[in-house]
């Protein structure tokens, strides 16, 4: 069956000095091994692929990525050299790549020019942000121009974890909590949270949002939002939709990326559906071949199975359409 996965990272040599922040939340050696495999497209990457039946991948720049660089005017000129570069690399594999743009968020109206240009110019499929930009989030109204851009093209914008601007108390003493294993998850959930509650879907209601990691752990609340809703103080904020599970269940899609279980992938589809649920190994970072065995050998129908491997996402990133 054919597999398209979409959280699929790498890295160049100019853009790499931007992960050292995040270095420390790997073994050593591990991250070493996973630097190194990020600046490869091809050598060791296509291989790899057709080993595990992987058709294409959907590359993006590895976190932080553009979201590290203070200077908007160093983050435009980076965004459009790595995004020419990333198209560059898809032209010379079409069959087996496609990208999503590096925006520069620190200049919104540069960013929305250039996820105009990398969807209909260098035909990327959308947009992929790495938590927040020089401390702000997606929901900031700076930002609206982005989402205004990205829902009248059609494309959807992935929010990816990267480390938040700040550490929560309940975590100092227990530097194993940060970092992917535990406080991205938090950290991401929250800002796609603000999304919802900071009316984006609201004023852009086409608006679509991919979430890795299984949704970041998003479908498994749905029931206690809602009843929370009903209960908290609003604090004067007010949604279009009566509950904001509505929002995840309509504007929110999730790729399974890095989370290899079915349980959590059963209660996913219970919960939003499988035409809201796409593959992603989380190349270099996990195995590309338990991830794939795990799609090829998970307790679904064959139908499912098929939305997940490869039709929702030739559907939410428009791929074999022309523009």
């Amino acid at each position: 069956m054919r597999k398209i996965a979409l959280e699929e990272h790498f890295v160049t040599p100019e853009l790499a000095k931007y992960g050292a922040s995040t270095s420390t939340v790997a073994q050593p050696h591990l991250w070493a091994e996973a630097s190194r495999r990020l600046l490869d497209f091809t050598a060791e990457r296509l291989p790899e692929m057709d080993r595990f039946g992987l058709d294409v991948q959907v590359l993006s720049l590895n976190s932080p990525g553009i979201q590290a660089e203070p200077e908007a005017t160093v983050a435009v000129r980076a965004a459009l050299a790595v995004n020419d570069l990333l198209a560059s690399v898809i032209g010379d594999h079409p069959d087996r790549f496609r990208g999503f743009a590096a925006l520069p968020l620190q200049d919104p109206a540069a960013a929305a020019d250039e996820l105009e240009r990398a969807v209909t110019q260098l035909g990327l499929v959308g947009g992929l942000v790495n938590a927040h930009t020089n401390g702000k989030y997606l929901d900031d109204p700076d930002f609206f121009i982005v989402w205004e851009r990205a829902a009248g093209l059609g494309v959807p914008l992935y929010l990816h974890p990267a480390n938040g601007v700040d550490t929560a108390h309940v975590l100092s003493g227990h530097p194993e909590l940060v970092g992917p294993m535990w406080s991205w998850g938090i950290d991401t959930s929250t800002h796609a949270l603000r999304l919802i509650f900071g009316g984006v879907f609201d004023r852009f209601p086409t608006a679509r949002l991919l979430l890795g990691h299984m949704g970041e752990g998003l479908p498994f609340v749905l029931w206690r939002l809602d009843s929370r809703w009903n209960f908290h103080n609003h604090h004067g904020v007010k949604l279009d939709r009566d509950k904001p599970s509505e929002y995840l269940r309509e504007n929110l899609y999730i790729v399974t990326s890095g989370v290899c279980s079915a349980p959590p992938l059963l209660a996913s589809m219970q919960a939003i559906g499988a035409d809201h649920i796409l593959f992603g190994t989380d190349y270099p970072f996990e195995s590309m071949e338990v991830a794939c065995r795990f799609l090829e050998t998970a307790p679904i129908s064959e139908i499912d199975r098929e939305k997940i491997s490869f039709r929702n996402a030739e559907r939410v990133l428009n791929l074999g359409e022309e523009r």
